[in-house]
């Protein structure tokens, strides 16, 4: 390639790639607006404690029910998209008001289920760095871009007094998503040859709505009880009833939105997954989640991430719907697509995750510097 040749490709590669960020801005020009406005809106509040935990808290509320939505209520928007949306909200939003009232009731003003009682995220912030507040924003910017981001590390690291919490969160997660990507493929075996047969090709009976909506609504609780953590750190540890009021109203109205809004973008990675917009298969994957989320919640009260729980089941699912496949030609397809599906989902979990981690040592000088002494012990 001669030199000319070469500067004339150059400069073609970056005429398209200033056209895609035109185009790109241009589509995306009233998210863009609201990621300046909100980043204007933390440099100014974060002086003001009593504010800033507001305004960090109703961007954590959007933000990580808007990426954890594909968890929990995306199977359940996937397989009643003829319903109205608001029939869907007000059933996920009262069951969301009877779980957290529940634990603010019994766990005397705690509305986390016990998730911020472990060491490292018992004690309240008195004071609010910038990059605390904006964590929300860069979790805001992942869902935009279909990244199904772990809320628990990114939100929660940025308020850790120590490494070790930050340690225990990550190995829970990354235990959650290995017995969730075998339980899968175990129980997607067993049940493979039953589900292939009876459901493939026939309308499912009337007793099935009913039961993915019960299905539904027990993940979206056991679900609430592990994240609400996530949105309470930026809150008092104990919540007045106003406090409560606002906490509950707040979110109760943000999930209408994302009805009305259907899921937004971030739905699109449950639509691609094999037949979950088939009542029964939904039904199945919600149920068994349920199951492993109710596990974790039992062994510890360690915040764990529900993301990497749920990318591992449906990582197996995939995996085993492939395989199942009788064709050969239409199998090995199939496995490549399950593939490709599953090492996208892990990598953009694991981008996630380096930021948040990222975030974390940027933020906490202690976390930052107890991080390094570990480092150094362990190369000594």
């Amino acid at each position: 390639m001669s030199k000319n040749t070469f500067e004339k490709y150059n400069r073609n590669r970056l005429s398209e790639i200033a056209y895609f960020l035109f185009e790109l801005a241009r589509k995306e020009k009233t998210f863009l607006i609201l990621i300046v406005v909100l980043t204007f809106l933390c440099g100014i509040v974060t002086p003001y404690p009593q504010i800033a935990m507001w305004l960090g808290f109703c961007m954590a509320a959007y933000s990580a029910i808007a990426n954890d939505s594909i968890q929990t209520i995306g199977t359940f928007i996937a397989s009643n998209s003829k319903k109205k949306w608001w029939i869907l909200w007000l059933y996920i939003g009262i069951i969301f008001l009877a779980t957290v009232f529940y634990s603010w009731y019994v766990f005397d003003g705690d509305v986390s289920h016990q998730r911020l009682a472990s060491k490292g995220f018992d004690v309240a912030p008195s004071s609010f760095s910038f990059l605390q507040l904006a964590a929300p924003i860069l979790l805001l910017i992942l869902t935009r871009l279909r990244m199904p981001v772990s809320t628990s590390v990114l939100l929660l690291s940025a308020f850790s007094t120590q490494a070790d919490s930050i340690v225990k969160v990550l190995t829970k997660s990354f235990s959650g998503y290995i017995i969730a990507f075998i339980s899968a493929i175990l129980i997607w075996f067993l049940v493979s040859k039953y589900v292939s047969r009876y459901f493939k090709g026939s309308k499912p009976s009337k007793w099935w709505m009913p039961l993915q909506w019960i299905t539904s609504g027990a993940l979206w609780s056991i679900w609430i009880s592990q994240d609400a953590a996530n949105i309470a750190v930026y809150l008092p540890r104990s919540l007045s009833a106003w406090q409560f009021v606002a906490f509950s109203g707040f979110i109760f109205i943000g999930l209408g939105v994302l009805f009305y809004l259907k899921g937004d973008k971030i739905q699109g990675i449950v639509n691609e997954k094999s037949g979950v917009t088939d009542v029964r298969a939904a039904t199945l994957v919600d149920l068994i989640y349920a199951l492993l989320l109710y596990y974790f919640k039992v062994i510890s009260t360690i915040p764990i991430s529900t993301t990497w729980v749920f990318i591992g089941l449906l990582g197996g699912r995939e995996l085993v719907i492939a395989l199942s496949k009788r064709r050969k030609s239409k199998r090995s397809k199939s496995i490549k697509k399950a593939t490709k599906l599953l090492r996208r989902d892990v990598l953009y979990a694991s981008i996630g995750l380096v930021l948040s981690i990222m975030l974390a040592l940027a933020i906490n000088d202690d976390v930052r510097i107890e991080l390094i002494n570990e480092l150094r012990m362990l190369f000594e």
